[in-house]
C-alpha cells in the first residue's frame, strides 16, 4: 500500500534526488574546493594542509563511532550481515576501527608514492597534492568501502604488527618534534623579547615555565596519593624515576657548561619536557591492569573516554606541528645541511651573478618583473621594437598565478601559489606522517589492545557492551615514550658540549 501511494511522487522525488546528487557531486569537485579555500585568504600550501587535516578529522571521527553499538548495527545492516563484528557472542568495533584507519593509511601511502621528488608546483604531479580534491575524496571513500570487504584475518595481522609499528614510529617522531618545539618556542620568545623590547614575551616565557612546573608537581602529587599505595611498587618506581629524571634535566639545562655551549637553553625547555613526561606517566599508571593500584578501574567507562579525548587532542596538536616541521627535519637528516629551503647561486655579496666571490642566497621566489621575460620586454621597448604600453600587459610576462608585490596581496586561495620556486614542505614525507598518524589513532582508540580470538570466560562475558580493556602494552608504551623524551632532550643539551665542532654554528 505504501508503495502504491508513493508512485505519484516518484517523478518529483526523482528530480529532487537528482538535484541532491548533482549538488553532492559539485561539492566533491576541485572547483568547489578551490572556492572553499579562497574564503580563508591563505596560500595554497596552507589550504592543502587544512584540507588533508579535515579528511583526517572526519576519518578519526568515523573510527570513533565504531566503538558504539549503533554503528555496529548499521554496518551489519548495510553489509547484509556479511560483517557482524561479533566474535563468540561478544560484539565490538576493534576490527572496524582498524579497517577505517587502514583505509586512510593506504590513501596517504598511495599519495606519498605518487609525489616522490616533487620540488615545486611547476611539476605536473604537484596537482595531485594541491588539486583534484574531488577524485581524492572519492578515492578515500572507495578505500573505506573496500576495507570492509577484506577478511578479518588480514586486520588481525595489521592491528597486531603493522599498525603497532607505525604508531610506535609516529610516537618517536612526535617525541623528536616535542624536543624541537621546546627549543623553538623558547628561542622565539627570546628573539621577540629582544627585538620588540616588550615585557609581554618575558611574561609569556616566565609564566609558561612556572605554570608547567606547577602542573608537573601537582600531577606527581596526585599520582603518589592515588596510584602509589602499599604494594604498588611498580607504580612507585615509575613516578619516582620520572621525578628524578625531571629534576636531572632541569639542573642540566642551567649547568654552566650547557649555558656556555647554548646560551638559549634553560628552564623553559625543561619545563615543557617535564610536564609532558609527567602526563605520560600519569596516563601509564592509569592503564595499569592492577585493580588495587589503579583506582580508575571503578570508573572504567569515564576513564576510557577521558583518555581517548586527551590522547586525541595531543594527536591533532602533534600532527599540526609535525606537518610544518617534519619536512624541514627530513632535509636535515637526508642532506646533512643545517638549513633547508634556500637556493644558493654563484655570486658576490652585492648579488651580482657570474662572480665566484661568495654565494647569493635566494629565500623568496622572484616577482614577474624580475624574470628574464620581463627584462626582454624592457630591452625591446628601449630598442623601439614594441610600444611602451606592452609593459602594462601582464599576460606577456606573468605566468598564470604569478603576481608582483602589489598583486600578491590581492591573491587568495589556489591563485596564491607560494610554491612555484620550491615547495614549502616535503609532499611525500607529509603523507607518510599522516599514514603513521592514522595507525596511531587506531591503536589509541583500541587502547593498544592485542587482537585475538578467545572464548567467553563466563556467562556474563557476552553481550554487546563496548569496552576495550586496559593493557600492559599501553602502559609500557607511555612509560618508554617518557624515558625516550628525557633521553632526547638530555642529548640535545649535551651534544653541543660533547661535539662542539659539529654543533658550534648550528642555527
Amino acid at each position: 500500500m505504501g508503495a502504491l501511494i508513493s508512485i505519484p511522487f516518484a517523478g518529483s522525488l526523482g528530480t529532487v534526488a537528482t538535484s541532491a546528487l548533482a549538488g553532492c557531486a559539485f561539492c566533491f569537485t576541485s572547483k568547489a574546493a578551490s572556492l572553499a579555500f579562497k574564503s580563508c585568504n591563505c596560500n595554497s600550501s596552507i589550504a592543502t594542509r587544512v584540507g588533508f587535516a579535515l579528511i583526517f578529522s572526519l576519518n578519526s571521527l568515523l573510527a570513533w563511532l565504531m566503538k558504539t553499538p549503533w554503528a555496529i548495527e548499521q554496518i551489519k545492516k548495510l553489509t547484509l550481515n556479511y560483517i557482524s563484528l561479533c566474535e563468540n557472542g561478544k560484539c565490538h568495533g576493534t576490527l572496524a576501527i582498524h579497517r577505517i584507519c587502514f583505509a586512510l593509511s593506504l590513501f596517504h601511502l598511495i599519495l606519498s608514492t605518487s609525489l616522490i621528488n616533487v620540488r615545486s608546483t611547476r611539476t605536473r604531479r604537484a596537482e595531485i597534492q594541491n588539486g583534484w580534491w574531488g577524485p581524492k575524496v572519492l578515492a578515500w571513500i572507495l578505500l573505506l568501502v573496500i576495507s570492509f570487504l577484506i577478511p578479518d584475518g588480514f586486520f588481525i595481522i595489521w592491528g597486531n604488527w603493522v599498525a603497532l609499528m607505525g604508531a610506535t614510529v609516529f610516537i618517536l617522531i612526535g617525541l623528536v618534534l616535542l624536543v624541537d618545539f621546546a627549543h623553538s618556542f623558547t628561542e622565539t620568545c627570546l628573539e621577540n623579547w629582544e627585538n620588540s623590547g616588550s615585557n609581554l614575551w618575558q611574561y609569556i616565557l616566565v609564566g609558561s615555565t612556572l605554570g608547567l612546573y606547577v602542573i608537573s608537581i601537582a600531577l606527581t602529587g596526585l599520582m603518589y596519593a592515588f596510584f602509589a599505595g602499599s604494594g604498588c611498587t611498580l607504580n612507585q618506581f615509575f613516578i619516582t624515576f620520572n621525578l628524578v629524571l625531571s629534576v636531572l634535566v632541569t639542573v642540566l639545562s642551567v649547568a654552566p657548561a650547557i649555558q656556555e655551549a647554548n646560551p638559549k637553553s634553560g628552564l623553559a625547555q625543561a619545563s615543557i619536557v617535564a610536564a609532558y613526561c609527567t602526563y605520560l606517566v600519569l596516563s601509564a599508571v592509569g592503564n595499569h591492569t592492577h585493580a588495587t593500584c589503579n583506582p580508575l578501574h571503578k570508573r572504567a567507562a569515564a576513564t576510557q573516554t577521558t583518555t581517548v579525548i586527551i590522547g586525541g587532542v595531543f594527536t591533532f596538536v602533534a600532527i599540526a606541528y609535525s606537518t610544518t616541521r617534519a619536512a624541514t627535519l627530513s632535509k636535515a637528516f637526508t642532506t646533512g645541511t643545517k638549513k633547508g629551503g634556500d637556493i644558493a647561486l654563484s655570486g658576490n655579496d652585492s648579488g651580482e651573478l657570474g662572480l665566484s666571490t661568495g654565494p647569493t642566497v635566494i629565500t623568496k621566489q622572484p616577482t614577474p618583473k624580475n624574470t628574464p621575460r620581463y627584462q626582454a620586454l624592457v630591452a625591446a621597448v628601449e630598442a623601439g621594437a614594441i610600444p611602451a604600453s606592452a609593459l602594462n600587459d601582464r599576460t606577456l610576462y606573468a605566468d598564470g598565478g604569478d603576481s608582483d608585490d602589489e598583486g600578491e596581496e590581492g591573491a587568495v586561495g589556489e591563485e596564491r601559489d607560494d610554491e612555484k620556486v620550491a615547495v614549502k614542505y616535503n609532499y611525500s614525507w607529509f603523507h607518510i606522517i599522516f599514514a603513521m598518524a592514522a595507525m596511531y589513532v587506531a591503536m589509541l582508540l583500541t587502547d593498544w589492545q592485542i587482537i585475538k580470538w578467545s572464548a567467553p570466560s563466563g556467562p556474563d562475558d557476552g553481550g554487546s557492551t563496548i569496552y576495550i580493556g586496559r593493557s600492559d602494552v599501553a602502559m609500557w608504551m607511555r612509560i618508554i615514550s617518557s624515558w625516550i623524551s628525557i633521553l632526547l632532550y638530555g642529548w640535545s643539551l649535551l651534544a653541543p658540549v660533547v661535539m662542539p665542532d659539529r654543533f658550534g654554528d648550528w642555527d
